[in-house]
């Protein structure tokens, strides 16, 4: 039995897409960000670094906790080795599955977070706007590299849907605010539409009362 801990359109999407294509018995607990709750003593004792998500996973010999969304990822592919979304060891796609995800999760993710929270990144209080500024310029850049990607593709992996195109859905979804958003280039267009229509996406949105009109 999991429990993930979450919350509406945060990181915990990508875990959350994952437990609903697995079709696992799973349970959510809302970690409500609007009050901090992340941050609180019975949450931080799970995860220290006070951020979302949290898998808890029950076993027989006690709860196995894990945190940061590309290890709750990886580690339930590893328990769901049949579940097709990781190629299989031996298969050079394996390497470029590691690539695109580690890209994902180190590059295009960790330069979101400095556009989303500039002011943890300066000391200047009147610099946190050009470096969101910046870093909206670095992610469009990194977008656009993806879009080139995806030309000829299906998914990132090819005819192969996996994990990275779980978290390249989440991602694509927090960039949405910028001027030139992935849904304005035309093979990430066309690859984001595609996704939307996935049964194991369509319902982590509506258990986070999220729509995806965006993308119809």
């Amino acid at each position: 039995m999991y429990k993930l801990f979450y919350y509406p359109g945060n990181a915990s999407m990508a875990p959350h897409f994952l437990l609903e294509e697995l079709a696992v018995e799973y349970q959510r607990v809302l970690v409500d960000r609007k009050t901090q709750a992340q941050k609180s003593a019975d949450y931080l004792k799970l995860n220290p670094t006070g951020r979302i998500p949290t898998l808890v996973e029950t076993q027989s010999s006690g709860d196995l906790v894990v945190f940061e969304s590309s290890a709750i990822c990886l580690h339930l592919l590893d328990r769901h080795p049949n579940s097709q979304l990781i190629p299989d060891l031996g298969d050079p796609l394996r390497s470029k599955f590691y690539q695109w995800l580690m890209y994902l999760n180190n590059t295009v993710q960790a330069e979101l977070m400095i556009y989303f929270y500039p002011d943890k990144h300066t000391l200047d209080v009147c610099g946190a706007q050009a470096i969101a500024s910046q870093q909206e310029r670095r992610g469009t850049q990194k977008f656009t590299l993806l879009d080139a990607e995806l030309a000829d593709k299906k998914y990132l992996l090819g005819d192969q849907f996996s994990v990275c195109d779980m978290f390249l859905f989440m991602l694509a979804d927090w960039a949405d605010g910028f001027s030139t958003p992935p849904m304005s280039m035309l093979n990430l267009r066309r690859y984001l539409k595609l996704l939307a229509q996935r049964p194991s996406i369509v319902q982590a949105f509506k258990n986070e009362q999220r729509s995806l009109k965006l993308y119809q």
